[in-house]
């Protein structure tokens, strides 16, 4: 579908009256006041990572966008209250990802390609982020066309991204993508992709129950594998149980280090996925001076370790949350790290905000 059709289409559904309801009255949106203490970090993320058109640059990425940095933007920029930010985040990303007949949006876009979007496929955590940030944009700035695109979001999430489990136990589970990641006996998962507040919220919102199931059996696959060991970045599900995806690396790492960030973002305190995280962190903090970033699944050996400080904010907000003490050891914000560690560090710092008070950095 062109943008001009698509954009015709969803003002055409706004003219006709699809309720934006008492939205703004149901709810409100959690934003920062304008004298908050992360408010410079804010500013200081901007200058690093979002362009003067919309565009969110990961940099050693060969500069490429994709939707996840998107929207992770527009998550961040609701919640610093940044309407102008929120707007051009959003505006860049309906001219240039928006191209999918369902509404969803492509993956990547590569900047100095002749074609910047060569693969129309999609990514559903970016997909994810992306609609959650809508909904909360809506309640802000009382904008029945966020509204309307979360809800288009929410809908094509609900319908192409979710499939059952091979087993024929009915759970259901967010693939990666709409398309790649299912064969007649097997689906592949990535279980960061997996965002409980972001999947209830936005099934909630968007009338898409299938969302909200899927948030707590994925839950319920992240709290079942942590029981006995590592959270891996991907797997494959298949009616004899689980097993490593084919093709995909076989490790606990960049992806999945996500996982308590989102868990405690949802305002989770104890689960066992967050437990697995702590104690191997903890044992990792014994044998290595940097963030332990990469583990071997089976072993729990260290693979890799960063010096990046966004890692360590996610291993201090995650302890914090579990132990139940005042004070946490998260580092302040720091510009001086790439766009993923330090994207990870300022959603900690919100997160910590919005739910743990007692976990103020010390």
């Amino acid at each position: 579908m062109k943008r001009r059709h698509f954009m015709a289409s969803l003002l055409g559904t706004l003219a006709a009256g699809r309720a934006f309801g008492g939205f703004a009255q149901e709810g409100a949106a959690f934003v920062l006041p304008a004298d908050h203490p992360l408010q410079p970090a804010w500013q200081a993320w901007k200058s690093l990572c979002l362009q003067e058109d919309g565009r969110i640059v990961d940099a050693p990425q060969s500069g490429a966008s994709h939707s996840e940095g998107q929207g992770y933007g527009l998550r961040l920029a609701v919640a610093f209250g940044d309407e102008e930010a929120f707007r051009r985040i959003f505006e860049w990303s309906e001219s240039h990802l928006a191209l999918r007949e369902d509404g969803l949006l492509s993956w990547r876009y590569l900047p100095e390609a002749g074609d910047p979007v060569p693969d129309r496929n999609n990514a559903s955590d970016g997909d994810l982020f992306y609609g959650w940030a809508l909904i909360q944009g809506a309640m802000a700035w009382n904008e029945p066309l966020f509204a309307d695109r979360a809800r288009m979001i929410g809908t094509a999430l609900a319908r192409s991204c979710l499939a059952d489990h091979p087993d024929g136990s009915g759970r259901r589970y967010l693939l990666p993508a709409a398309y790649g990641f299912t064969s007649d006996r097997a689906i592949t998962l990535n279980l960061s992709y997996c965002m409980p507040r972001a999947m209830r919220e936005l099934g909630a919102f968007a009338e898409a129950p299938a969302l909200v199931t899927a948030a707590q059996d994925g839950l319920d696959l992240m709290n079942g594998i942590a029981g006995s060991g590592l959270l891996p970045d991907w797997l494959q599900l298949t009616p004899e149980g689980r097993t490593p995806a084919p093709g995909l690396p076989d490790q606990s790492g960049y992806e999945a280090l996500r996982i308590p960030l989102y868990l405690c973002w949802s305002g989770m305190t104890d689960t066992p996925a967050q437990q697995r995280f702590r104690e191997m962190h903890r044992q990792a903090a014994a044998r290595d001076r940097g963030t332990a970033t990469v583990f071997d699944p089976e072993t729990g050996r260290i693979r890799e370790s960063s010096d990046e400080v966004g890692y360590r904010a996610l291993v201090a907000l995650n302890d914090c949350v579990l132990s139940r003490t005042a004070g946490s050891a998260m580092p302040d914000f720091d510009a001086a790290q790439v766009y993923f560690p330090a994207t990870l560090h300022l959603m900690a710092l919100v997160a910590q905000a919005e739910f743990f008070p007692k976990c103020l950095p010390v």
